[in-house]
């Protein structure tokens, strides 16, 4: 830690070695303190049930790092911290090798909770308040080009036609599966929406008449997002096909996209539905469905969009945050001027 609070040290980013795991207290969710504070988290900041379970695993590895010893059972004594011990858990997590944006979320999350205990009168003072995280390198986040785009979103019809000129006729459910997939793919790049908030939408979020859809992004704010005519024609293609496999799985509160037994599709079976297409176009297998929202911001950045309005279409309270998709854009114009002037 320096003078100015940073966790100031070297950490293993990238390569082969993965991040050791942290020990966790799966039952500090049972403590009174921390039950308070996931009703005041749903309660008064809207906290979605995916935001909720990050503050609670955050908190158990906390509480694993101070009462390690399984006989300590909640209510745990959270007044007991030190503002050292605080500090010790954040380098013991950087140096496990995790990324520095996590262990900052993780301060974010710590911090929280103590001011939350603080101004219920819980605990006297907030361990973490003044420790900041490590310091973070400007990323620019990479984007896939229009070509690579256009040929993951062909990959899962084109497949489907090629089993059928082999086999003369191809199944419902693998017609619906191929269908389902191109229709995700073309949701994620039309609307530039995030994995999570594809997977919740359904029929009745869909306005087809405007080309539109409701989104229900961070903190449960919702905005409208705008669907191309591709992705509509592919949404409706996906419907009919789904109407014909369940009841009632084209109704207006039935889930967009289903897995082989009729369930929501989960994010994480997208993630590998999308390797799996990453593989049968030739592109590379690390590219994550988050890198079309990337591609989407990009792109639009790149044939002249006004910032203000892709910040809308993001989601993003802050402008800031939609601003490093115009670097992106500076570089890759910097990219091909290098390539084609004669005195780059």
């Amino acid at each position: 830690m320096d003078a100015e609070g940073y966790v100031d040290l070297e950490v293993r980013i990238g390569g082969d070695t993965p991040p050791e795991p942290l020990p966790n207290r799966a039952d500090a969710a049972d403590d009174a303190e921390v039950a308070r504070f996931v009703t005041f988290l749903r309660a008064e900041r809207n906290a979605s049930d995916h935001t909720v379970a990050g503050y609670v695993q955050d908190i158990g590895q906390f509480a694993a790092y101070l009462w390690p010893d399984a006989a300590v059972k909640p209510p745990f004594a959270w007044c007991a911290p030190s503002r050292d011990q605080a500090r010790a858990f954040l380098v013991a997590f950087h140096r496990a090798g995790w990324s520095p944006p996590t262990t900052r979320r993780k301060l974010s999350s710590l911090r929280a909770f103590y001011r939350y205990l603080e101004r219920e009168g819980t605990v006297p003072g907030n361990p973490f308040a003044g420790l900041h995280g490590p310091r973070l390198g400007r990323r620019l986040p990479s984007v896939l080009g229009v070509k690579d785009v256009e040929a993951l979103l062909a990959a899962p019809l084109a497949a489907l036609a090629a089993s059928r000129a082999r086999h003369g006729v191809v199944t419902p459910a693998a017609e619906y599966a191929a269908l389902r997939d191109t229709a995700v793919f073309e949701a994620l790049y039309s609307t530039g929406c995030r994995i999570s908030e594809i997977a919740a939408l359904r029929w009745g979020d869909i306005r087809f008449e405007q080309g539109t859809t409701i989104v229900e992004g961070k903190g449960r704010k919702q905005r409208l997002c705008v669907l191309g005519g591709p992705a509509c024609r592919a949404l409706q293609a996906l419907r009919g096909q789904a109407g014909l496999l369940w009841p009632d799985a084209d109704g207006v509160s039935a889930p967009l996209f289903l897995n082989a037994k009729g369930g929501a599709l989960t994010p994480r079976s997208i993630e590998r539905q999308m390797k799996k297409w990453l593989k049968a176009a030739g592109l590379p297998p690390e590219i994550t469905p988050h890198k079309l929202r990337h591609s989407f911001a990009t792109h639009l950045l790149d044939a002249g969009a006004d910032l203000r309005s892709v910040q809308d279409m993001l989601g993003h309270a802050s402008l800031s945050t939609t601003q490093i998709y115009t670097h992106v854009s500076i570089e890759r114009l910097k990219d091909e001027y290098g390539k084609a002037h004669p005195r780059a």
